[in-house]
């Protein structure tokens, strides 16, 4: 089967072939290519020396020379190189101590993680090398590492993690001595740093397949070393209401929302603080919970604050017969983009319950659409759409700049919210009159 390389790809194993040496392209992208899927990442294998590659280039930097790759310059466009190697122990559990350099191929792909991931293609010839069976794998959709799994996953514990994400990704079944061999090493994953594992968790759960991978995650061990809150759910009971377990229900949940990393965490997490409680104030509870992991995970700042901002609103009591007050006074509470996702996170609680498909969708919809409409009118939803300004306060109520302004500003938009006719700017001054009078009445 061919290939369809990238010129640039082809044009650097073009350059290496035409000076003696081997070039091959490995890795994801001939799996993906053979999957019929889109390639992100197209590696370079080569017999050429470091030195060598970097004197067949014109230009040419040591990104990674030590481990034998080497970045060059095409077209003004970065491509990777790296000779063909063995590695020698994994000490630190992530890179090895030292790599032998070789000119075969094979001792090259016999380090790597799994059989679909050790496949190797030639440009020039047009041919795939398949030393492991990956191509035999790709067609029955079956995970496995290449040689013994425990080998492998001692080298480096992340690539139990990597399988979770491939099943959670590809859909693909695990071997079965590729999957018994996880529950024996997974306290190893201690070793990994919380930002690889965060990549990687993060990954997992965009894929299309993604209750496959949690039930891996759970059954295999790991989820006990990096999420043992949402490990401790099993067996514990969510509520009357609920068919699984808070476990089930959670990995439900993350499965059916929409495949963004916000809301498939928040789905994951919502719930959590129910190990606490089972009352309404799980919420806040969950939320917490929630920052607390992915801290620990050393997640962003903004994925944090998104995260707990859905879990700690995921209890909201808005639907779609509610009044147009209630209404604006969520989409007031929450803001206009977090209102819409909430929706989606709902709709994925409601999919972890085992509701009614039908009633899922006519609730998003239907939800959606009041938001939509309301939102056409340009009615008052914060303090920016209001008629009138800080300034236009001070200068009508002979105010200084002070707190004074922000709590007459807030004063003004809960009346707005109330009736949207009020946001005049002539009512709104004399609302604030008003309100100045009342307060300097009551001594304030």
């Amino acid at each position: 089967m061919q290939i369809a390389v990238p010129p640039l790809i082809a044009r650097a194993c073009e350059i290496l072939s035409d000076a003696g040496f081997q070039a091959y392209v490995v890795g994801g992208a001939i799996r993906d290519s053979l999957l019929g899927l889109e390639p992100t990442d197209w590696d370079i294998a080569t017999d050429a020396r470091p030195e060598q590659v970097e004197a067949v280039f014109e230009r040419a930097i040591p990104t990674g020379k030590e481990f034998g790759t080497i970045t060059v310059i095409l077209e003004g466009n970065p491509v990777e190189i790296t000779t063909m190697r063995r590695d020698g122990p994994y000490s630190d559990g992530r890179r090895p101590d030292y790599i032998i350099l070789t000119d075969r191929l094979k001792e090259d792909l016999s380090r790597r993680d799994f059989t679909v991931n050790a496949l190797a293609y030639d440009p020039q010839t047009k041919r795939i090398i398949d030393p492991f069976q990956g191509r035999w794998h790709l067609r029955r959709r079956i995970l496995a590492t290449v040689g013994d799994p425990e080998d492998r996953f001692r080298e480096d514990p992340l690539r139990m993690l990597r399988l979770v994400r491939f099943q959670s990704t590809l859909g693909f079944k695990i071997d079965k001595k590729t999957r018994l061999s996880l529950p024996g090493l997974a306290r190893l994953i201690a070793k990994v740093s919380p930002e690889r594992i965060l990549s990687e968790l993060n990954r997992t759960l965009l894929g299309r397949e993604l209750f496959q991978g949690l039930q891996t995650l759970f059954t295999g061990g790991l989820m006990e070393h990096i999420l043992p809150e949402l490990s401790a759910g099993h067996t514990v009971s969510p509520g009357p209401s609920h068919p699984y377990d808070l476990l089930g229900h959670a990995m439900a949940a993350a499965h059916y929302a929409p495949p963004v990393l916000e809301l498939r965490w928040a789905a994951l997490l919502h719930d959590v603080g129910k190990l606490e409680t089972l009352k309404r104030d799980h919420a806040r509870i969950s939320a917490q919970w929630a920052e607390d992991i992915l801290r620990r995970l050393h997640g962003s700042n903004s994925l944090i604050h998104k995260v707990s901002t859905l879990i700690a609103h995921h209890m909201f009591s808005v639907h779609p017969h509610s009044s147009d007050r209630e209404i604006r006074r969520f989409l007031a509470a929450v803001g206009t983009q977090t209102a819409f996702e909430l929706v989606k996170l709902r709709q994925a609680d409601m999919a972890g319950m085992n509701a009614d498909p039908r009633m899922i969708i006519d609730f998003g919809q239907s939800l959606e659409a009041r938001f939509k409409e309301l939102l056409t009118q340009k009615q008052a939803l914060g303090i920016r759409d209001l008629a009138v300004d800080g300034h236009d306060l001070m200068h009508a109520l002979d105010l200084n700049p002070g707190p004074l302004v922000g709590e007459i500003l807030r004063r003004l938009l809960e009346q707005v919210l109330e009736d949207p006719s009020l946001n005049q700017r002539e009512q709104l001054l004399e609302l604030a009159r008003s309100y100045q009078a009342s307060l300097l009445q009551n001594g304030k």
